[in-house]
């Protein structure tokens, strides 16, 4: 379960960095860049020490990622619209409960009564944790914009997770091993190819805005990434090159509904990081909430 605490810290302060670079950047953007930094570094370890795109479980990783990986361009359409507590929150808690339901029906993966109980204990922890608040101060059709947005990241994750565990199968079938890191540059492939397409979408949307009306001086654009560059590269190490090889790390070893419940627990900690940048300020009942999560994490690592 190490992996999976390790990807919950990582993913927290890349949910904060991505806020950040997402409102200054805009979301289609931001999610490429972040993307591309990180397929950048993950290849070149790849193909330096592992087994870069080779392998019979290539296919299903890159399908994976196009899932998973891809279902981030909802993410940071949610963000600024409902921002990163209840984004992350509807991800995490959907996907956790999502993914478990599609792994058993597949791939056959149960778990114990025992364990379900665990992971309902940790989502209802991080469900009384982060529930709609003062924080939430948004009209309702962006409330449900965001909403919407995030259930489809929800479930793209969440398939995401359930084709990982399948792309480990189909390698250890093969008498083949790959590592966490060759696996989640080949995700990052998929994912990218997303971004790129949407971006390329929505600029070409602007393009035909701006021939239509005044066009932004090239000095904003300049601003704009001498702002945003810090939060990108921050959030392409922490999110997706640091945080998805952790991500690969625990679904390698460990069922998928057990690694979501875990890593569901990032609203929780996303708390701090959001107090110290965003300065939302922690309820009582977040701490509470908080407490009931972290009881749920317990027990279910003295129960895996």
């Amino acid at each position: 379960m190490l992996p999976a605490l390790l990807t919950t810290i990582l993913w927290s302060l890349s949910v904060v960095c991505a806020t950040r670079s997402t409102r200054i950047l805009g979301g289609p953007e931001a999610n490429f860049w972040r993307l591309a930094i990180a397929t950048a570094l993950l290849g070149a370890w790849a193909y330096l020490f592992g087994q870069g795109t080779s392998g019979a479980s290539f296919p299903i990783f890159l399908f994976s990622g196009i899932i998973g990986v891809g279902a981030d361009v909802f993410l940071f359409e949610a963000l600024p619209r409902i921002g990163s507590r209840l984004s992350i929150l509807i991800i995490q808690c959907g996907s956790a409960l999502f993914a478990p339901f599609v792994e058993w029906l597949w791939l056959g993966t149960r778990l114990t009564g025992v364990q379900i109980a665990c992971c309902l204990t940790v989502l209802a922890g991080v469900a009384i944790s982060l529930a709609p608040g003062k924080h939430l101060t948004v009209a309702r059709s962006t409330l449900a914009a965001g909403i919407a947005f995030s259930v489809l990241a929800a479930m793209g994750n969440g398939m995401g997770a359930v084709l990982t565990r399948k792309g480990y199968e189909v390698a250890r079938d093969a008498h083949q091993s790959i590592g966490d890191a060759t696996s989640a540059f080949q995700r990052l492939i998929g994912g990218l190819f997303v971004a790129a397409i949407f971006l390329l979408v929505v600029r070409r949307r602007k393009i035909i805005r701006q021939e239509k009306g005044p066009r932004l001086p090239s000095l904003l654009a300049k601003d704009k990434w001498r702002l945003a560059w810090p939060w990108v590269v921050a959030n392409a190490l922490a999110g997706q090159t640091f945080g998805v090889t952790c991500y690969q790390w625990a679904l390698h070893t460990t069922p998928t509904g057990l690694v979501l419940a875990v890593v569901a627990t990032t609203p929780i900690a996303v708390i701090p990081f959001a107090y110290f940048f965003e300065g939302e300020r922690p309820q009582l009942r977040s701490v509470i909430g908080g407490a009931i999560a972290v009881v749920g994490v317990v027990f279910l690592v003295a129960n895996r």
